[in-house]
């Protein structure tokens, strides 16, 4: 009988949660585009925890990709030309 009424439990606030997020999405996209930003940062720096493995291999990247830019090994592109791709 527990298991019952603790499934039924699960299962009302799993919709319940799935009805605020819905709302909340709903509410979202009518917004006008620099209020989106705002909810989108905030949710980001939410998610954004520090991870030293992560920064590590991201900084272990990055000077790789220097030291292969100063010796001549990495191609650049400019900033037009990357814009470029997405401004059609």
């Amino acid at each position: 009988m527990t298991n019952i009424w603790i499934t039924c439990i699960y299962v009302y606030i799993g919709e319940d949660m799935a009805t605020n997020a819905d709302k909340l999405v709903s509410e979202i996209r009518a917004l006008p585009d620099e209020e989106k930003l705002r909810v989108l940062d905030a949710i980001l720096a939410d998610l954004d925890k520090p991870d030293d493995e992560i920064d590590h291999i991201w900084a272990v990247e990055a000077r790789k990709r220097w030291n292969a830019y100063k010796a001549g090994r990495l191609s650049t592109v400019s900033y037009e030309e990357l814009m470029s791709k997405y401004n059609r």
